[in-house]
């Protein structure tokens, strides 16, 4: 699986893991030093990693246990556990905890996060094989990814997600151009959107990116935010070719300096957390 950088970008490139060996200190690193990572994979290359009833349940958690037994489809639950697992093993290597310390939940329009822990942002999203997550301490991210065969007619939705200075630039452009172009924008409107737990309730005729994926921009083309969000559109190749879009917020505020969660909390209130946690992996035994 390659990854390719389509345009210019201030977001760090994603990084591959092909299961559960990582590599994890990279992301560590990335978020170190980049203050975010972007994870993906091919979910297959989880499968036995999935079918581990006790342990599954554990990096699952209770809400997403129950929703991966109601699913019917194999291969969809094996791809829903796979997201969530992958969400567990990247924070978990921010964090220096065991991927089953991490708990994912929604808040009341579906947006995750990190329950007890405020000090990382998390996205997540995926398409036939491949899933992307996005994790950043420094403010929100939002990551949203598409195949890259999908196909957007300009005359059919120009209107419905173009700004006037977008359609400006895609009028002049080739059909097989604007597709191109239409893809690009849409995911990096769907990632924006998801950063801001606003989903398609902001439309997207309200704000816009340039031909560079810098933004977010008004509708006539200007500025639209001080500096805080960088972005950054990639494309993959499994079998078929991916597109993802990120979008990163830098808040300002530094983010945590540092993340492992045994230099955040208590000494001997981490202690027991771990304590609680060894016994818990003691009894599954």
């Amino acid at each position: 699986m390659r990854v390719k950088e389509l345009g210019r970008s201030a977001v760090a490139a994603p990084i591959l893991t092909t299961g559960p060996d990582g590599p994890w200190l990279r992301v560590r690193e990335s978020v170190a030093f980049s203050g975010h990572a972007v994870v993906y994979t091919d979910w297959r290359g989880w499968l036995s990693a999935v079918s581990t009833g006790p342990t599954l349940r554990a990096l699952l958690g209770p809400r997403d246990w129950q929703r991966y037994n109601a699913l019917v489809k194999p291969e969809v639950r094996c791809r829903f556990a796979v997201s969530r697992m992958l969400v567990g093993y990247a924070a978990g290597a921010a964090l220096e905890v065991p991927p089953e310390a991490v708990e994912l939940a929604y808040k009341p329009g579906g947006r995750p996060y990190l329950r007890g822990c405020d000090q990382l942002d998390v996205s997540l999203s995926h398409t036939l094989d491949l899933v992307v997550v996005g994790i950043n301490r420094r403010g929100r991210i939002g990551v949203d990814t598409e195949l890259g065969r999908r196909r957007l007619r300009y005359s059919e939705v120009h209107r419905q997600m173009c700004t006037a200075a977008e359609r400006a630039v895609l009028a002049g452009l080739s059909a097989s151009e604007q597709e191109k172009e239409l893809l690009r924008l849409w995911t990096l409107k769907e990632a924006y959107t998801k950063a801001l737990g606003q989903g398609m309730r902001l439309g997207f005729t309200q704000f816009g990116f340039d031909e560079d994926g810098q933004g977010p921009l008004t509708p006539d083309g200007a500025p639209a935010s001080f500096g805080e969000w960088s972005f950054g559109t990639f494309g993959f190749a499994l079998e078929d070719r991916y597109v993802v879009s990120v979008a990163c917020q830098d808040a300002g505020h530094g983010g945590a300096p540092e993340t492992a969660v045994g230099t955040m909390l208590d000494e001997g209130f981490f202690g027991q957390v771990v304590d609680l946690l060894n016994r818990s992996a003691g009894h599954r035994r």
